[in-house]
């Protein structure tokens, strides 16, 4: 299966702006862990870390679960893969096959859509309990797409190591 990768607007509102960039950012993800078994998804980077592009799927499960759903959503679950809010324990992807991880993504990346465009702007204020913070939906997008960002470029660099792919 072919992840197709729009690109993010270049004139747009602030609103379609971050929705584009943040569902670049997923469809990157997705794309660095085409074509591999899951055996590749699972190869770790360098002990003793447990980082996988199977763990970083994981893990942005959980933070897409716990910005939009717990934080935006107000929803009281716990994490995919830590009741104890430990979102390390996504990144240890020993045990886990792509099926599992992708639909678990998948998952969270619709409610998190799906919580998004149901808020009426960015600047709707909510409680991050577990920072005892207010935060607005403009901020919680902007953190999400950093921490894309961020572990995309793990991604590129666990993909490379993994056969020799590089780019996207």
């Amino acid at each position: 299966m072919s992840t197709e990768r729009a690109v993010p607007p270049s004139i747009a509102g602030e609103r379609e702006t971050l929705r584009g960039f943040l569902e670049h950012h997923r469809a990157t993800l997705a794309v660095k862990c085409e074509g591999l078994a899951d055996e590749d998804l699972r190869r770790q980077s360098v002990p003793p870390s447990t980082l996988s592009l199977l763990g970083l799927v994981r893990h942005m499960a959980e933070v897409e679960r716990a910005w939009f759903r717990r934080v935006v959503g107000g929803e009281d679950i716990p994490l995919v893969w830590s009741d104890a809010m430990d979102f390390q324990v996504a990144y240890d992807a020993a045990g886990s096959t792509r099926a599992e991880a992708f639909a678990a993504w998948r998952a969270e990346v619709e409610h998190a859509r799906r919580i998004e465009a149901a808020a009426p702007d960015l600047d709707v204020v909510v409680r991050n309990f577990r920072g005892q913070e207010d935060l607005s939906l403009r901020t919680i997008m902007l953190h999400v797409i950093l921490e894309y960002g961020r572990h995309n470029g793990h991604a590129d660099l666990l993909r490379e190591a993994i056969d020799g792919t590089v780019g996207v």
